[in-house]
């Protein structure tokens, strides 16, 4: 390894500010884990943290520049990406507009599929090209051409990974905490409506940017 311990000291700033900014992946991450529990939001966080992975992996191999460039490739991707974010956002909403949580039990939560929620966290990181385009506007700047190798850019590619995913059980740790409030009718109505909202705004914002 060629990274430098004082360069990834200054990128784990970053990284770590970049992390605790709320984004698509913690409403996603909240929205299961009020509606699958403890274990919907564990699964979300992990299929978050595959395509995290994936998507890291890409941009340190030089993949990622290849998906950037490539203009219907990206294209497609914002508006895949988008219409799924809305689509998450317009469930919550419909949870929130109809109020009932009464057969919302730890039983009907362990019958929800586990798959389910994994893929709902990684579908919705994989498909934001946001992410791709993080990584390959932080990376750079920590990489010497000449130097550094593949195995460099993966150590800081996985390192947004790993600590996203941490942050994440870290919230979810929280949720579990402050349940037995969260799952007042009127508190749960509110939190899917501001998280529905929230995702519905990210995929908006996903497509208007150009």
């Amino acid at each position: 390894m060629t990274v430098t311990w004082s360069s990834y000291s200054s990128y784990l700033v970053i990284v770590i500010l970049i992390v605790l900014a709320p984004g698509p992946d913690t409403m996603v991450m909240l929205k299961n884990s009020l509606s699958g529990g403890t274990r919907g939001g564990f699964l979300t966080t992990a299929g978050i943290f595959v395509a995290n992975s994936v998507q890291g992996t890409a941009a340190a191999l030089g993949l990622g520049v290849v998906i950037a460039q490539s203009q219907p490739v990206f294209v497609t991707l914002k508006w895949v990406g988008a219409a799924y974010l809305v689509f998450l956002g317009f469930q919550a909403l419909r949870g929130a507009w109809r109020g009932d949580y009464t057969g919302v039990t730890a039983a009907k939560q362990q019958r929800t599929s586990g798959f389910r929620r994994f893929r709902e966290g990684f579908l919705s990181n994989i498909t934001n090209p946001k992410v791709l385009v993080l990584y390959l506007s932080v990376l750079p700047q920590f990489l010497d051409p000449v130097t550094t190798s593949a195995w460099d850019a993966l150590l800081l590619a996985y390192t947004v990974a790993v600590l996203g995913a941490v942050w994440l059980l870290t919230l979810l740790f929280f949720v579990h905490r402050v349940r037995s409030w969260l799952e007042r009718r009127k508190v749960r109505r509110a939190l899917d409506g501001v998280t529905g909202t929230a995702l519905v705004g990210f995929g908006a914002a996903l497509v208007l940017e150009s």
